[in-house]
C-alpha cells in the first residue's frame, strides 16, 4: 500500500525530513501503514519555541476580537472539510465515522466557545485602603504554551487546547501523539489557510521522552496543558518544575458506574453500555467498571448482556457501533489484563477474544467484552483498561459504593443511578471526585468543566474555568494623588 508523507509545521513552514528517523502510522482496523511522518529533531523543537516567543507579543497586543476572527476562520475551514477530518479520524484512530464526524463538530464548537470568549475576558477592581488610589487585577496570558495530545481524539484535543490559548493571548507548540500525528499536520494546513501569523502556532512530532521532554523542560515554556496518562502527568510535573511552569494536566480515569437498588435498571443499562464502548471503550471518562447494588444485580446483569450483545462490530467506515483499539500494544495488553483477572476467580460472560472472521483477521480487534464475580481488588477494577471490557462488582448500598470511590487516587469521573434525592445531594458533596454524571450516560458538554481530583490532575479544561487556566493575574496599585 503507498503511503502518504506528512510534515511537522514550525514558524509558518513545512517541515521536511531533517531527524531521519520516520514514524509510520497503522490503520488500527487492518494493521497497514497508510502514512509516514518524520520525528522533529531538538533543534527543530528549539525553532518552534523561539518562534512562538518571538510572535508573543505582537500576538497578546492584538485586541481579543481580532484573535477571535482567527478562531472563527479556523472554524468555517473545519466545517467544508468536515468528512475529510472525519474519514482521516477513523484511519488512524479506528473510531467509527459516525464517532468521527462528532469529534470533528465538538473541535468546531472548541473554535467558536473560544471565539466568543474574547469579549467576556474579565478583571477586577476593588476598593483601596487609601484615598485616590485604585487596586486593580489584570488577566494577561503566560505567553509561550505546549500542547501535548493523547491519542483518542487527535483533532478536538487540539481545539480543547489552542482555541483557549488563543484567545487569552499566547502561543503554543503542539505535539500530537506519536501514534496520531496525521490528523494534527492536516490541521496545520488550515492554520497556513487562515493567515495566522508566523509562530503563534507550530506542531512538532515525536515520542514524549525526547520531543515531549525537550518541550516541557525547555525555559521558553510558560505552561503545559497536557491529556494522557497519570505517569505521564508525574514525569511532566517533574519536568516542569526546574522552570517552574504552569500546568493544566487531565490524566487517567476509572470511572464507576454505581447502580443503587432503586434506580431505573432500563436507563442505567443503556447508560452503562453507551459510556462503556463509546469509541472502543478509549475515553478518559468512560464506563470502567460497574458497582451494582447486590440486591438488582443479576437483573441487571442480565439486561446489560444482552443489550451489548447487540453493539455492532465492524469496519469503522461503515454503519457499526464499535471499532478497532488503537494500537497492538494496547490490545496486547487488555487482553492480558482479563485473562488475569480470570485467572483471579472472575468469569467472562461475554467477549475476551477478538471477533471471527476474515476481516477480524488483521488489524487491533476486541469484542465487547463482560466480566462477572469479580472483586474491588481485581485487576480490571485496579487497572485503566482504556479497551472494551466491563467488570461487574457487585456492591451492599451507597456506603460501600463511596468507599470504593473514594479511596481511589485516579478520581476524574464517575456515574450514579439513583432516584433517592438525598443520595444524589450526599454524592455532590461525599464523592471525591471531578465529575459526577447522576443519571445520566456519558457526556461532555464545552460550557462545563472537565477536571481531575487527587491523581486524575489539575488545573481543567472545557468552559470559562476552562479559559481562565491559561490567563495569569496581574495585580496593580496605582495613586493618582
Amino acid at each position: 500500500m503507498e503511503t502518504t508523507v506528512y510534515r511537522c509545521y514550525i514558524n509558518g513552514e513545512w517541515i521536511e525530513k531533517s531527524s531521519g528517523e520516520k514514524i509510520d502510522v497503522e490503520n488500527p482496523a487492518n494493521g497497514e501503514v497508510f502514512a509516514e511522518i518524520y520525528s522533529s529533531s531538538l533543534d527543530e523543537v528549539q525553532q518552534a519555541l523561539e518562534a512562538a516567543d518571538k510572535a508573543q507579543f505582537a500576538w497578546q497586543m492584538l485586541p481579543a476580537q481580532e484573535r477571535a476572527n482567527y478562531l472563527y476562520k479556523i472554524a468555517e475551514k473545519l466545517e467544508e472539510r468536515k468528512e475529510h477530518f472525519a474519514k482521516l479520524l477513523v484511519m488512524e484512530q479506528g473510531k467509527t465515522l459516525v464517532e468521527a464526524r462528532y469529534e470533528v463538530d465538538d473541535t468546531i464548537r472548541y473554535m467558536t466557545y473560544s471565539a466568543e470568549a474574547g469579549r467576556r475576558i474579565q478583571g477586577a477592581i476593588f476598593p483601596s485602603d487609601q484615598p485616590n488610589e485604585q487596586l486593580t487585577i489584570h488577566k494577561v496570558p503566560y505567553g509561550v504554551t505546549v500542547g501535548l495530545m493523547a491519542f483518542n481524539y487527535p483533532l478536538a484535543l487540539i481545539g480543547r487546547k489552542i482555541g483557549p490559548a488563543l484567545i487569552t493571548g499566547n502561543t503554543m507548540v503542539i505535539k500530537p501523539s506519536e501514534l496520531t500525528p496525521i490528523t494534527a499536520s492536516e490541521f496545520c494546513k488550515i492554520i497556513d489557510e487562515v493567515g495566522l501569523p508566523k509562530g503563534v502556532i507550530s506542531m512538532v512530532v515525536g515520542y514524549g521522552h525526547t520531543v515531549g521532554a525537550a518541550l516541557v523542560e525547555n525555559p521558553i515554556t510558560r505552561l503545559i496543558s497536557m491529556t494522557g496518562s497519570t505517569r505521564a502527568g508525574q514525569a511532566i510535573y517533574k519536568g516542569a518544575s526546574q522552570n517552574v511552569a504552569g500546568l493544566v494536566l487531565e490524566l487517567g480515569g476509572k470511572a464507576p458506574f454505581i447502580v443503587l437498588e432503586d434506580a431505573d435498571i432500563d436507563k442505567a443499562v443503556e447508560a452503562a453500555a453507551i459510556s462503556r464502548y463509546a469509541n472502543c471503550g478509549q475515553v478518559c471518562i468512560c464506563n470502567e467498571m460497574v458497582f451494582v447494588d447486590e440486591k438488582i444485580a443479576d437483573e441487571f446483569t442480565e439486561k446489560l448482556i444482552k443489550r451489548v450483545q447487540k453493539i455492532t462490530v465492524g469496519n469503522p467506515m461503515t454503519d457499526v457501533n464499535m471499532g478497532p483499539s488503537l494500537s497492538a500494544a494496547a490490545l496486547k495488553r487488555i487482553d492480558e489484563v482479563v485473562q488475569k483477572n480470570i485467572a483471579q476467580g472472575a468469569e467472562l460472560v461475554l467477549g475476551g477474544k477478538r471477533p471471527e472472521g476474515k476481516e477480524f483477521e488483521k488489524g487491533n480487534w476486541y469484542e465487547p467484552t463482560i466480566l462477572t464475580n469479580v472483586k474491588p481488588g481485581d485487576a480490571t477494577v485496579q487497572e485503566e483498561m482504556f479497551g472494551p471490557v466491563l467488570p461487574i462488582v457487585k456492591i451492599k448500598g451507597f456506603e460501600h459504593a463511596k468507599e470504593l470511590l473514594n479511596k481511589r487516587d485516579d478520581s476524574l469521573s464517575a456515574y450514579l443511578y439513583t432516584e433517592n434525592h438525598k443520595l444524589i445531594m450526599r454524592s455532590i458533596q461525599e464523592f471525591e471526585i471531578g465529575t459526577i454524571f447522576i443519571n445520566k450516560q456519558i457526556v461532555g458538554y464545552i460550557q462545563g468543566h472537565h477536571s481531575g481530583h487527587k491523581k486524575a490532575g489539575i488545573g481543567g479544561e472545557d468552559g470559562v474555568y476552562g479559559i481562565e487556566q491559561y490567563l495569569q493575574k496581574r495585580t496593580i496599585y496605582m495613586s493618582y494623588e
